[in-house]
């Protein structure tokens, strides 16, 4: 984790305009006065990445009843996101950073070994934005099942 400048609490959350899985441009400012979760992953259709999206979109109602955004974004194409929110229901927006120009922003855009071998790619984080657009908090340690509780229950606690 040393070779990346992760946001932390209190940072300014950058302002940010991407493509999402409909061809729509979503920027961070128009969700101001919301809390909005950011979370990275690194593609999508993958196992660990589909039981995070899909258990985020179990717990729209909960997110909701909390004010609660949530954009998911990954290096992949936008037509690849339609395809991911259409094989599995997904009901919150999938923003496309293909040149991860804002993975590298967040600071989680770096150096991944798997299986011995080691590439660059996007480090599965989460960035809790409050509503003045402020990172309230940064979660460095995603548990793909767990991700859902563990930014409600942050948020219960903090927000």
């Amino acid at each position: 984790m040393s070779d990346l400048n992760t946001l932390m609490p209190g940072a300014k959350a950058p302002d940010f305009s991407l493509e999402d899985q409909n061809g729509n441009q979503v920027s961070l400012s128009q969700f101001l006065g919301k809390i909005v979760v950011v979370y990275f992953y690194p593609k999508a259709m993958t196992p660990g990445c589909t039981v995070q999206a899909c258990a985020l979109r179990d717990s729209k109602s909960d997110l909701e009843k909390a004010g609660v955004v949530v954009l998911g974004i990954s290096p992949d194409a936008s037509k690849r996101l339609k395809k991911f929110e259409e094989r599995d229901e997904l009901n919150f927006t999938l923003l496309s950073d293909e040149d991860h120009a804002l993975a590298d922003q967040f600071g989680v855009w770096g150096l991944k070994k798997f299986m011995g071998r080691e590439y660059d790619g996007i480090h599965r984080m989460t960035f809790i934005i409050d509503k003045e657009g402020n990172i309230a908090h940064t979660m460095t340690k995603v548990k793909t099942k767990s991700h859902h509780e563990d930014v409600l229950n942050w948020i219960s606690e903090n927000l």
